[in-house]
């Protein structure tokens, strides 16, 4: 089967077609570094990090771009008003979106390409627009310079909009522009309240760059005018994409040809966001369960579907999981297993992840029947077959990712909690090779009553402490 992809460009499944066979080109729009990431933030980048897991197990090169916008607005008045440099606030926050993608093991992209770090293309990028007549140096002196929406026929067809039906666009002062729904493009150094570290020097006088200018000239550093996938949260179509595309095609590019766009994470309803002060945090939502059920939980759901998050939901897809685990541990020697036909069916149809969850779940029902049946090699080969999936969906509970420790873990902490548990788990994996289960359990229960976690991998017990990810 064919990977078919929703295109929210033509609101259409369409087979995916790479501009070179066997390789796929996909930007993703990362986050603006202004505070500590949130459950909501994450979802996009595991999403995608699914898509990109798919794409390398189906075959395909993949060159996988997320950026980071590390200057802006918001990062400007949150630093003032901490009484901090920017580039300070912007670099803390980086350190923390690190951990929050490490934590649900979402993978580094192939390039992480900073704003701060590519003013240069983006200077290069507005001169090539001022030349075509797409953009213009505001005449009120502030140094803005702004794309002219009306040269730019097809302004719009990204989100399937008229120009005056579009609301102003409110990323400068108006003053300056030709029309309400020009969008800037340079921002001109305010000296009363900008720090000078704040902006670049540039044809236009100083200033910094304008949020939409940022992502064309990354994707277009690293991709090329033309590339297979852009991908970002919903809330991004308009006026983010849609400005990114009309930009980059006016200057002579190509871009995307396909877009994807993942849904929110709800809490009441609305998107779960700093502003509507309903954020969960990370470390917060990992005191509560462990960040391979987190992910679980992420991608249990179609990346094109709301979630509405609560804790009770958390816990019920932290326990679903633990189901497929205490399979895999009733199984000490694993048959390396191929895809099934349902799994790779489900992710080729738009990454239907929910229908792929299932087919694990089918597969360890099965596996659990060889079990109790005492036949071994059925089991081993099922359990394969299990491993093999979560893989795909970086699930899987033996990933060296997954049970790697902290400092705390190491040096003579471990040692001597290694000697205080090994007796107990060898009684343990006597118990398991006796197949009395119920006592391997009880034995388990015992040890994780002493703030420890044991985790079966093909390779043997592994053990962390209790919230350890």
């Amino acid at each position: 089967m064919t990977l078919r992809l929703y295109d929210t460009a033509t609101g259409e499944v369409r087979d995916f077609v790479p501009l070179q066979t066997g390789k796929a080109g996909v930007y993703v729009c990362g986050l603006t570094v202004q505070g500590e990431p949130h459950v909501g933030h994450v979802r996009s980048a595991v999403n995608f990090d699914v898509l990109r897991r798919w794409l390398i197990a189906s075959g395909y090169e993949v060159t996988f771009i997320r950026n980071i916008t590390d200057i802006d607005d918001k990062i400007l008045t949150k630093s003032a008003d901490q009484g901090r440099p920017w580039y300070n606030l912007a670099y803390d926050m980086k350190r923390e979106l690190d951990k929050a993608y490490d934590a649900l093991h979402v993978l580094p992209p192939t390039y992480e390409p900073a704003a701060t770090g590519h003013v240069p293309e983006m200077i290069e990028l507005i001169n090539l627009l001022i030349e075509r007549g797409h953009a213009y140096a505001a005449e009120d002196g502030s140094g803005d310079v702004y794309f002219d929406v009306r040269s730019w026929a097809a302004y719009g067809e990204l989100t399937h909009q008229g120009i005056d039906d579009m609301e102003a666009a409110t990323d400068a002062d108006p003053r300056g522009k030709r029309d309400p729904r020009d969008f800037a493009l340079w921002k001109g150094w305010k000296q009363d309240s900008e720090p000078v570290t704040a902006s670049w020097p540039a044809p236009w006088g100083r200033g910094r760059p304008g949020w939409h200018i940022e992502c064309s000239a990354m994707a277009g550093k690293y991709l090329g005018d033309a590339f297979d996938i852009h991908g970002g949260g919903v809330d991004l179509r308009f006026p983010h994409h849609e400005n990114e595309q009309a930009q980059s095609r006016a200057a002579g590019g190509r871009f995307a040809s396909y877009w994807m766009h993942n849904a929110w994470i709800t809490t009441a309803g609305e998107k779960m966001s700093k502003s509507l002060g309903n954020t969960l945090s990370i470390p917060g939502v990992l005191q509560r369960v462990r960040g391979i059920e987190l992910r679980y939980y992420m991608v249990s759901a179609h990346y094109r579907s709301h979630v509405e998050f609560s804790f009770e939901a958390l816990e019920e897809a932290a326990s679903a999981f633990r189901r497929i685990e205490r399979f895999l541990e009733k199984v000490p020697e694993v048959i390396v297993g191929e895809l099934p036909a349902a799994f790779s069916a489900a992710l080729d149809d738009d990454l239907g992840t929910p229908a792929a969850i299932a087919a694990i779940h089918d597969a360890v029902r099965q596996g659990n029947v060889h079990v109790a049946a005492d036949e071994s090699e059925a089991a081993a080969a099922v359990a394969g077959s299990v491993i093999a999936m979560l893989s795909v969906l970086g699930l899987d509970p033996a990933d060296p990712h997954w049970s790697q420790g902290s400092a705390s873990d190491s040096g003579e902490l471990k040692g001597v909690v290694d000697v205080l548990i090994a007796g107990l788990i060898e009684q343990r994996q006597a118990a398991r090779a006796n197949k009395d289960f119920a006592a391997a359990d009880a034995i388990r229960d015992q040890i994780a009553a002493a703030g420890v976690e044991i985790e079966d991998t093909p390779q043997g017990a592994r053990w962390k402490l209790t919230g350890q990810n």
